[in-house]
């Protein structure tokens, strides 16, 4: 591993941390910094995955009190619908051949950055069609968590897009549900991924503790900037990273 490629990977780690802490939308960085250290696309997936997920459940718990208050049947639900659909998505992403992913990498990127820049207005939107509807629902949720494992760009907007259709109003609740259950898929994905051999283990691990530290900043950074000016800046990173893609394709 080359010195420059420790460089970009912990400082593209590092603000991940941050980033995630305050927003979401690490992956933006982590993604194409493996990428451009020349790790294969679906390893690169996979193990920006590794580096980000830890800190999914420190986020979980700052809303421990609202997710104890939440029904315990629903949340095991949700929990057992985000394993599948982490194990689901993941194998999927393992079972693609590399050229149609790298094919596909910009248009995930641009469907990312799309849904984190007009997240807003997508749960307004999925308000107005709230459906309640159990099994409906029950396989949205599955759908939505194998994208998650699949590709986690723009995971937390879904989710919460997700959660408004289903009539949850507890803006609270709802970030503890997507912490947690981006938590569990994206463990199940880890899982899968280190069972595969496809995790690049020696830069995952620079990788987690950089974001966790990163994470640590995140609280001291959301102080100082408001998410709208976070918000602009993942834009502006997804945007540009979509470009990148587009032109190496």
């Amino acid at each position: 591993m080359e010195i420059y490629e420790v460089v970009l990977l912990i400082t593209a780690s590092f603000f991940a941390g941050i980033i995630n802490s305050i927003a979401g939308g690490g992956s933006f960085l982590t993604f194409p910094a493996l990428v451009f250290a020349g790790v294969p696309t679906i390893a690169a997936n996979a193990t920006s995955a590794v580096a980000v997920f830890p800190g999914y459940l420190s986020g979980a718990l700052g809303f421990a009190k609202e997710l104890k208050a939440f029904p315990k049947s629903k949340f095991l639900l949700l929990i057992f619908l985000s394993i599948s659909g982490g194990v689901l998505g993941s194998i999927l992403l393992l079972i693609t051949p590399e050229v149609v992913f790298s094919f596909i990498i910009p248009w995930l990127l641009g469907f990312a950055t799309l849904l984190f820049a007009f997240g807003n207005y997508v749960s307004k939107l999925a308000e107005k069609t709230s459906d309640t509807n159990g099994f409906k629902s029950n396989i949205a949720t599955l759908l939505v968590c194998i994208y998650g494992g699949y590709f986690n760009g723009g995971l937390g907007i879904v989710l919460l897009a997700l959660f408004s259709t289903l009539g949850m109003r507890d803006i609270h609740l709802m970030n503890g549900l997507k912490n947690i259950m981006s938590f569990a898929l994206s463990a199940a994905s880890v899982v899968t991924f280190a069972i595969a051999g496809i995790v690049f283990w020696k830069y995952a691990i620079i990788m987690m503790i950089a974001a966790t530290i990163g994470g640590y900043f995140g609280v001291i950074v959301a102080r100082k900037l408001s998410k709208s000016i976070i918000r602009i800046i993942i834009v502006i990173i997804g945007t540009i990273m979509t470009f990148i893609f587009f032109i190496k394709t």
